[in-house]
């Protein structure tokens, strides 16, 4: 026999295995794939402080913990704006929000029936991802445009299942925003304040039936498919309309649209089973991609206010109603990472938590906390910006604590990076993979402030250089422009109470040349969030002249 047989044998056999069962090695899930998945938890308001890892007394989080203990835990990790709307188009797109004109200068955030959103020129993270063939989902909060052209599956997402933005829109019985607007321009401050204390009395024993917001899910459907069925349709009703944007890439048959499966299913979302829900789509996402890298993003709707939990976490927690609900995240997050143990590919996932905003202060008990760090969402101070950030996929994250420079703005970088993905021009993220898996220093060395559309601070290394100071949603200080600038120290003074300007002229005044290096190569486009206000300016000076 010539014993050379065999070893051919084997040989064949070991190279035809390489190509079967979509690549996998052994057991259920995908662990030999260079492509990683990555998984993106996005809490809403919660705060630097809120976690166990990151120094809460009371609230339980036991699952967020262990990621923190096994993978790494930054302790300087930023959101690029300090209110929702901006702070998750950065994240998606790895750009300052005046550089895609997602922010605006007097209106903070998108709101429903809005005029914008996610611009189609942006190239998003999901959009880049499916280019490398990865399968894409949301489940959660989108917070980038409610109108059907601003889907998340319109840039990119093959899924979506959440809210269009926050459950505290859309009031029943309350003035919307136009009628906010209006009171707000005709100076009526007695008027506005009746309507907030109204709201905070809602706010604080929150009902579902208060907020008519809806819960959506959203399909693409496959180019082929649609191909199909426009044709099938254009022979039995002999014409195909075209849908509401020809940006949006789909068409409509009648009152069908091609191309996309969207739905309403139910309104208004039962908030309490909002997170509970959203960990059912996920893990079903998860099982339905596992053959393939996907891209899962998960922009929980809490703790943003009104806070609702499922029954099973009312009084869970020690740290109160907010603490519940902060437990039930950890909770469905800890679901969803056993689930990828279990399918065997947590080795090959890169697993992300982090908050789109500091907490928001002026909710009292119904908020979370900063820390040690000043003030909260909304502000330019430490508290409204930094947020948890931690890292975790078993066997390549190198555990530790990284107490350099983070932020989602270079989440988008790095994700492209591990997957392939040719870069996107005029970003302003950094890759974090040589700080990820090999315990490099973070390529960041620098941090830009904005909040609604100025360049408010900006940090170098240790130090952070405030050009502007202002509270936020009615609480001090008072905005000041300041012209010395203050400086802190944040690595002995991360609460932000001691000025040292004067002592540091030379730190000042390199880091004021910087921004005017920052501020010379910023092409801004202008703030889609105050389309609405130029609208109804127009519509009111229209019907004054008529008048």
């Amino acid at each position: 026999m010539n014993f050379r047989q065999p070893f051919m044998l084997t040989l064949v056999l070991v190279l035809l295995c390489v190509g079967c069962d979509d690549g996998l090695k052994t057991g259920p899930g995908n662990t030999s794939r260079d492509k990683p998945n990555i998984v993106i938890f996005f809490a809403d308001d919660l705060g630097y402080g809120d976690l166990g890892s990151y120094g809460h007394p009371n609230i339980r989080t036991p699952n967020l913990d262990r990621l923190a203990a096994e993978g790494q835990r930054w302790t300087d990790f930023y959101v690029a704006a300090p209110v929702c709307s901006p702070s998750r188009g950065s994240l998606l797109t790895g750009k300052l929000p005046n550089r895609t004109g997602l922010y605006g200068r007097q209106i903070g955030v998108l709101f429903p029936n809005d005029l914008g959103g996610m611009p189609p020129g942006e190239r998003t993270l999901a959009e880049a991802l499916k280019e490398q063939g990865y399968a894409t989902a949301i489940i959660g909060k989108w917070h980038l445009g409610d109108a059907k052209e601003f889907y998340p599956t319109r840039h990119g997402f093959d899924y979506w299942f959440g809210l269009p933005y926050s459950n505290s829109m859309d009031w029943v019985d309350e003035p919307g925003i136009n009628e906010l607007i209006k009171i707000m321009m005709a100076g009526d401050n007695k008027a506005m304040q009746e309507v907030m204390a109204k709201r905070a009395e809602k706010y604080a024993k929150p009902r579902n039936e208060y907020w008519n917001v809806p819960l959506i899910s959203s399909r693409s459907i496959p180019s082929e498919s649609v191909k199909s069925e426009s044709v099938k349709g254009e022979s039995e009703k002999g014409e195909s309309v075209k849908g509401e944007s020809a940006e949006s890439g789909f068409v409509k048959q009648g009152s069908a649209e091609l191309g996309f499966d969207d739905q309403i299913v139910e309104r208004p979302a039962l908030q309490s089973e909002l997170t509970r829900r959203s960990t059912e789509e996920a893990i079903s996402f998860i099982d339905s991609n596992r053959r393939q890298p996907f891209l899962l993003y998960v922009p929980y709707t809490m703790p943003h206010t009104p806070l609702f939990r499922s029954k099973a976490f009312a009084g869970h927690s020690l740290g109160g109603e907010y603490g519940d609900v902060i437990e039930e995240l950890d909770w469905s997050i800890g679901e969803i990472v056993k689930h990828l143990e279990q399918l065997g590919i947590a080795e090959n996932t890169l697993v992300i938590f982090t908050s789109d905003n500091g907490p928001w202060l002026t909710m009292n008990h119904h908020s979370g906390t900063a820390g040690l760090l000043r003030h909260g969402k909304g502000t330019t101070f430490e508290g409204g910006m930094r947020v948890p950030g931690i890292f975790w996929q078993p066997g390549s994250v190198k555990p530790g604590v990284v107490s350099d420079i983070g932020s989602t703005l270079d989440l988008f970088v790095t994700a492209l990076s591990l997957a392939g993905a040719a870069p996107t021009a005029g970003v302003d993220g950094f890759d974090l993979r040589a700080t990820l898996y090999s315990g490099a220093a973070s390529p960041r060395t620098h941090l830009f402030y904005y909040r609604a559309g100025d360049l408010r601070a900006y940090r170098k290394g240790d130090y952070k250089l405030h050009l502007i100071t202002e509270g936020a949603y009615g609480q001090p200080p008072e905005r000041q422009e300041h012209e010395s600038p203050v400086l802190y120290n944040l690595r002995t003074d991360p609460s932000e109470k001691f000025d040292i300007a004067d002592s540091h002229p030379e730190v000042v005044s390199q880091m004021q040349a910087d921004i005017k290096q920052h501020r010379a190569s910023m092409v801004e486009k202008p703030p889609l969030f105050d389309a609405r206000l130029a609208a109804f300016q127009q519509l009111n000076s229209q019907q004054n002249g008529q008048q």
